[in-house]
């Protein structure tokens, strides 16, 4: 993440909080969070600020185009330039497929789909401003979940969001790749986190992987910088499985 200036929708806590501390260590420019609490998202800053690196937040239901935008816009002008965009935000409801009801189909679809889309319909009128670095102006990555290709019972209505952001990474892919902006996803499986260990899933994760455990939340972020950083140069429109060889696709 050299020298980039890294937005990060979700990034308060979990897999995004660990995302903004894993940049600044690979030499970020500058971090941004967007996260409805920013009491969480000033403290994920912590590194960040730490290194003296310029960050910005915003408190933002991503719900809908204005705010979203809104939020966006304020975090980019504070940083001067958003060279990567992460789209982490989503929420993991679980409720057997004959209860689950139009309002938790609502909330799943609002945020998981129509989230994702508002920040990367912001960042994409953004980065087409900047100059190129490279043949890159900027890059796009949001999270997905090996749901979207396996079937999991009580899931059913995140797993199809999820099927849903794969299938709009490849369509934002090929509309924006002319302006040299990179969109990719990365599916992680299940991680050994801490909500995990307490939950007691970690037996469960582990019998189902080839590799006898659950990933670690590190392992996952890995690839996301990999595809959000100066490395990828010519990768869009990819879904990255990380999954221990849980699923193959």
């Amino acid at each position: 993440m050299k020298d980039l200036m890294v937005v990060i929708v979700g990034g308060g806590a979990g897999l995004g909080a660990l995302l903004a501390e894993m940049a600044v260590a690979e030499g970020a420019a500058g971090i941004g969070i967007i996260d409805l609490d920013p009491d969480a998202a000033e403290a994920a800053l912590a590194p960040a600020r730490a290194a003296g690196l310029p960050v910005a937040h915003a408190a933002c239901d991503i719900r809908t185009a204005p705010a979203a935008h809104a939020a966006f816009a304020d975090v980019a002008r504070t940083l001067g330039r958003v060279d990567t965009l992460v789209n982490s935000a989503a929420i993991y409801p679980r409720k057997p497929i004959l209860e689950i009801t139009d309002a938790d189909w609502d909330a799943s679809n609002a945020i998981n789909i129509k989230g994702t889309y508002h920040m990367m319909v912001a960042a994409i009128r953004h980065m087409r401003g900047q100059e190129r670095h490279g043949n890159v102006r900027g890059r796009i990555v949001n999270i997905t979940s090996v749901d979207a290709f396996k079937a999991h019972p009580q899931n059913a209505h995140y797993a199809a969001t999820k099927a849903a952001v794969v299938s709009l990474t490849r369509s934002m892919a090929q509309e924006v790749a002319p302006d040299g902006i990179l969109v990719n996803s990365v599916a992680p499986a299940g991680m050994a986190t801490e909500k995990a260990r307490a939950a007691g899933f970690l037996p469960e994760l582990a019998k189902a992987s080839p590799l006898g455990r659950g990933g670690e939340p590190r392992e996952m972020a890995e690839w996301v910088l990999m595809a959000g950083g100066p490395r990828n140069t010519y990768m869009t429109g990819e879904n990255i499985i990380v999954s221990g060889g849980y699923i193959y696709a």
